[in-house]
């Protein structure tokens, strides 16, 4: 079976969705991570940045990035799809049974592309932030979380990205027969949320500045 035959089957479609999910996981870890070099002062996490574009890995991650989201959606599109189909016009109108996450990952998506854009315009273009100043990370983020109503956007977003880390890892795990996969589900998205969200909080309590 050749690879585009075995993307037209359901299986291979999950396998899509399974391998771009946890690239792009992965992303949101060392992300993390990198942001909470705030922590270290200026220089630590405005030093990171230009490491980044040093080694030559910006460019080459972001159209890594783009194919896996792109292939994500479309892959959580055509299974949508497919599984309506399969259903019915009746049950198409049933709720649909599960967890909150698992009914929410449609929307969550949406919020999360869209905070990406913003993201992007903001952070990494420089359009949208009160400071914008190229390779000034620290002063950039702190100019933005200074305002409550950018907090509450980012922590909406995160939010969002949490449920949708809870549902695709406890599914990943749930299919790999690992019993405790609700517990490591819960506990990735708490772990991400929590990184996250300590940056903001931080610059909107004065903890960093």
């Amino acid at each position: 079976m050749d690879t585009i035959a075995l993307y037209r089957t359901t299986v291979g479609k999950k396998a899509v969705m399974a391998v771009t999910g946890a690239v792009l996981l992965l992303y949101v870890v060392v992300h993390m991570l990198g942001n909470l070099t705030i922590f270290s002062g200026p220089g630590a996490i405005d030093g990171y940045g230009r490491w980044l574009r040093e080694v030559g890995v910006v460019w080459p991650t972001r159209v890594a990035l783009l194919v896996c989201v792109a292939l994500h959606f479309l892959a959580a599109y055509q299974l949508t799809a497919r599984a309506r189909r399969a259903r019915g016009r009746y049950e198409h109108r049933r709720r649909v049974q599960g967890g909150y996450a698992a009914r929410t990952m449609r929307w969550g998506g949406v919020i999360i592309a869209l905070f990406v854009v913003y993201h992007l315009l903001d952070l990494t273009a420089g359009w949208l932030n009160p400071n914008g100043v190229p390779g000034e990370i620290h002063a950039n983020v702190v100019a933005d979380f200074r305002h409550w109503y950018v907090v509450l956007a980012y922590a909406v977003a995160v939010l969002a990205l949490g449920f949708h880390v809870r549902h695709g890892v406890w599914s990943a795990t749930r299919t790999l027969g690992v019993a405790t996969s609700r517990v490591i589900g819960l506990g990735a998205a708490v772990v991400i949320c929590a990184g996250f969200l300590s940056v903001p909080f931080a610059v909107v309590t004065g903890l960093v500045s």
